[in-house]
């Protein structure tokens, strides 16, 4: 946890009780007890993921509501999928759908320095037309032989199925995690089949633990932990996932696909925030 991270987590409880029109009281009372639990629980060596579930599964519990970002997933999946229709011809090379995917992984509401883009086409465009700040793709595709691909983001699922798509087509045997359950803006089940995600993989799965962000390699379904083990690469989508996974020693070569939306990560990764990102962790 840095510092930063305690009012980026307050503000976005204070975004769920909007989307969830709870009133002053009921506002007042959930921002309360999730800055009490955060204060409780925030000199534990906990990873940031795991500290940032634990507060959204309280928000989500006094607010009674399992699923408060629903309305604007399904607003990120219309405007991706606008999106991804225009912009599809420009994709050709392996690099192109990398760099479309990542850009989707803007579509994140979880993040108080990230804004998402009114005009996502506008977004995509400028987007693609400055690439990666750090571009390892030659390198991850020599690795595609197995994947475990670690979904992230509604809206950004779009872009990922033209990956997976792109990697079916070369032959690649993949392993699709998502969600286990609702929480931000994450795909889950729900939203992968919607888009027909599992025609273009070996297997899909989620990551367990029900409301959780992330990834918690001893609490993963056995089929995942398997194919964890066994895969060429892993692709890891987003900020979170790249929180978890850092933690952990001895993975086998890990691609970091992301937007840096946040100060921290932008330093830990050393670029510029807002940067897109694509780093190879061997």
């Amino acid at each position: 946890m840095d510092p930063r991270c305690t009012d980026c987590l307050i503000s976005r409880v204070a975004l769920e009780c909007r989307l969830c029109g709870a009133d002053q009281d009921l506002t007042d009372r959930t921002i309360e007890s999730c800055a009490e639990l955060l204060k409780r629980i925030s000199t534990e060596p906990l990873p940031h993921p795991v500290t940032a579930s634990m507060v959204h599964r309280l928000a989500y519990s006094i607010l009674g509501n399992p699923d408060p970002f629903r309305s604007l997933k399904e607003e990120s999946t219309r405007q991706a999928t606008e999106v991804c229709r225009r912009f599809r011809p420009m994709l050709v090379h392996f690099r192109d759908y990398v760099l479309a995917s990542v850009i989707g992984n803007t579509f994140d509401y979880g993040v108080k320095t990230h804004e998402v883009a009114s005009d996502f086409s506008v977004k995509f465009h400028s987007s693609f037309s400055k690439g990666f700040a750090i571009d390892d793709t030659d390198r991850i595709l020599g690795l595609t032989d197995r994947v475990v691909y670690l979904t992230d983001n509604c809206g950004e699922i779009v872009f990922d199925r033209l990956l997976l798509q792109y990697l079916r087509r070369r032959g690649s045997h993949i392993t699709l995690v998502v969600r286990d359950a609702p929480i931000l803006n994450d795909a889950t089940l729900e939203e992968a089949r919607a888009l027909g995600l599992e025609r273009f993989v070996d297997t899909i799965g989620t990551t367990g633990l029900g409301c959780e962000i992330g990834v918690r390699l001893e609490a993963l379904p056995r089929p995942i932990s398997d194919a964890m083990q066994s895969c060429t690469l892993i692709i890891s989508k987003g900020m979170a996932n790249y929180e978890s996974l850092s933690e952990y020693t001895n993975l086998p070569p890990v691609a970091y696909l992301m937007a840096a939306k946040c100060p921290p990560i932008a330093e830990e990764v050393g670029v510029p925030l807002g940067s897109l990102v694509a780093v190879l962790r061997e």
